[in-house]
């Protein structure tokens, strides 16, 4: 199948860079979000991201204006999906509100539409069994920040065909992503190996073992990471890190993955990384 018309449902940060990808590989793309104001901040990212390529020689003010054009923004749900020959969506990781969504998307897009996930950690079969197309559902995880990060993990359900599969990959790689194929388990690879990392060196700052820095610093300069864990959790915001820790605890039943206290005590006091102000560290 030839994805021409592609439909992102979120326009967060994770969203917002799918669509600039999928933009930047000729796609005509519906950029949708419940409320205007979000649907613009996702926007105004996009712009922002393509603005600093210009100023860095890496395209062209025409380029530039052409990538945006095919970027079409709605707060309408059949308007972003009616027509789409993919959809992707980027919304809350909760599965729940991702059930929800997709048997909506069911019934509102077309019958050749394929329907992917970009969720971190939650089962694809199990998001797939709320539709009538299980072998058209599939994970499409990409890394933050989309635009930059290489990596998208493509993740089969119980259900997902092989053409489908082989579409997504194809894809991906027009979008000047590497795909790897991953198998539909709790926090498929990159999340089962970092988050666990993550939710260790917070158990190192609760147990007071050392301070946020000195933690960040260890990581940085003795495992030659680029940046330190508790910088990297509140990158990702601290709300995401605790569902997918809650994920992986409920799904393997294996006491190693338990959240640690001081990682709920910061998300049930708000403080949820940059995108709040304040996380392990703070953010003018």
């Amino acid at each position: 199948m030839n994805i021409q018309s592609f439909a992102v449902i979120g326009a967060g940060q994770m969203g917002s860079g799918i669509a600039q990808v999928a933009s930047q590989a000729g796609l005509e793309v519906q950029l949708l979000d419940l409320k205007e104001e979000w649907v613009q901040k996702g926007w105004n990212r996009i712009v922002k991201n393509l603005s600093r390529n210009v100023e860095k020689k890496k395209m062209t003010e025409a380029e530039k204006e052409d990538v945006l054009s095919r970027i079409h923004t709605t707060v309408h749900l059949e308007e972003a999906v009616g027509g789409a020959d993919m959809v992707v969506e980027a919304v809350v990781e909760n599965m729940q509100v991702k059930r929800d969504l997709f048997g909506k998307m069911d019934d509102l897009a077309p019958d050749r539409a394929i329907l992917a996930t970009n969720t971190s950690s939650l089962p694809i079969t199990e998001i797939a069994a709320a539709t009538k197309r299980p072998e058209q559902v599939i994970g499409m995880h990409f890394m933050n920040p989309v635009p930059v990060m290489k990596l998208v993990e493509v993740i089969r359900g119980l259900a997902t065909a092989d053409n489908v599969y082989q579409t997504v990959e194809t894809l991906a790689r027009k979008m000047d992503k590497t795909p790897v194929e991953v198998n539909d388990f709790p926090g498929f690879v990159s999340n089962r190996v970092l988050m666990p990392m993550i939710n260790e060196a917070i158990y190192t700052v609760y147990e007071g073992v050392a301070e946020p820095e000195a933690v960040d610093q260890v990581v940085k300069l003795g495992m030659n990471h680029p940046m330190g864990p508790l910088t990297l959790a509140d990158f990702i915001g601290l709300d995401t890190c605790l569902y997918i820790m809650e994920t992986l605890y409920e799904g393997f039943g294996d006491s190693k993955y338990r959240p640690c206290p001081l990682l709920r005590k910061y998300v049930k006091a708000g403080w949820l990384g940059r995108k709040t102000g304040r996380g392990f560290y703070q953010y003018a």
